[in-house]
């Protein structure tokens, strides 16, 4: 039940000695109190022997069914530690949620058992009664009971579409306060299978997300520094690839027109964006569309867009820092998602024409 390893025995003994004495103090406070009672009740009683060995083990009896579960035990319920609680709050919360009968037992055994390693906050499910011991030993190791949910977000999910995958997953979670902190980590958050317990913040959810990219991302650091820009332009380049190509070949060879056309101070126009600014798919766009006041608009502005437009994968970023060298200057998408390139604006027209109109 517990681990004792690297267990430290220095302070033990004195924390034993410090709780046998409590319990006994309260054993003599109920003796003291109860005899007091009955000899007022029972004038007659002469046998002050028996009656003091009867309070020792009734008072015995009733600290030692401390230790058992409550009656009304929350048993098939979730009961959730708060982050940041001290070690007397949560004994406190345990006692209200009927979880232990007592926070003096709680604290002290917590204590000498556990070696005072604190409690780990979280959802904890409890599918049967437990013992203090039993509470102690799940609180101080996070054995939660509730298997962790599997979230999946696909490669150029934003941060909006991300708060609506954990509210679907975990109904109780804030999205508003996951918008407030992730809006500003968009490219960042690596689109990914995590595991989350019910209980996760939004921040551990931005935390774990950023921890991920900058452990994919070191995987191509080699090439990102060889190619000689500013991560963040190399991000926004990837969340636009992320929505123009499929492939890594497709989206290499975009890459080469996208930083092509930066170099000859052409707009990118790309129609990937306006799902971000408007929320009408590439094929929905009209001509009024593309001249939207945004700073994400890359028709009306040259070079890169603000920010990313989504959270790009891993072969994106690669794309965006290892682009293929062509004549090309444009490119389509058929609705079938083939790529049609042109060298120029006529041959692209001739294109549109014959892949799309």
């Amino acid at each position: 039940m517990f681990n004792l390893s690297n267990y430290n025995f220095r302070n033990t003994k004195v924390l034993i000695k410090n709780f046998f004495r409590d319990v006994l103090r309260k054993i003599i406070s109920i003796f003291q109190s109860a005899s007091i009672f009955l000899l007022r009740k029972f004038p007659k009683i002469r046998s002050r022997v028996n009656l003091i060995t009867f309070f020792i083990i009734a008072s015995l009896f009733i600290n030692f069914s401390l230790f058992s579960p409550p009656s009304d035990f929350p048993v098939g319920a979730i009961v959730t530690i708060e982050e940041g609680a001290t070690l007397e709050e949560i004994a406190g919360q345990l006692k209200e949620k009927k979880v232990v009968k007592s926070p003096f037992v709680f604290i002290n055994l917590n204590k000498i058992l556990a070696n005072g390693k604190g409690v780990m906050a979280g959802d904890y499910f409890f599918e049967e009664k437990s013992s203090v011991l039993s509470v102690i030993s799940r609180t101080t190791t996070a054995n939660y009971g509730v298997e962790p949910t599997r979230v999946t977000f696909i490669e150029g999910t934003t941060v909006y579409d991300m708060a609506n995958v954990m509210k679907n997953k975990f109904p109780k979670f804030d999205t508003e306060e996951f918008l407030e902190i992730a809006k500003n980590e968009e490219g960042y958050m690596f689109p990914d299978t995590y595991y989350f317990l019910p209980s996760v913040s939004s921040q551990a959810v931005v935390n774990t997300m950023k921890n991920n990219f900058d452990k994919k991302i070191e995987k191509i650091s080699e090439k990102i520094t060889e190619f000689g820009k500013d991560l963040n332009e190399i991000v926004i380049m990837a969340s636009l690839l992320e929505k123009e190509a499929r492939t890594l070949e497709t989206k290499r060879m975009i890459a080469g027109i996208l930083w092509r056309r930066i170099d000859i101070d052409m707009p990118l126009q790309v129609d990937a964006v306006f799902p971000y600014i408007i929320g009408k798919n590439t094929y929905q766009v009209s001509l009024k569309d593309l001249d939207v006041d945004s700073p994400y608009n890359t028709y009306r502005n040259k070079g890169l867009p603000i920010g990313p437009i989504a959270n790009p994968s891993l072969w994106s970023l690669l794309a965006a820092v290892t682009p293929t060298d062509s004549n090309y200057l444009f490119y389509l998408s058929d609705r079938s998602g083939g790529m049609h390139y042109g060298v120029d604006f006529e041959q692209h027209k001739s294109n549109r024409y014959l892949y799309l109109n």
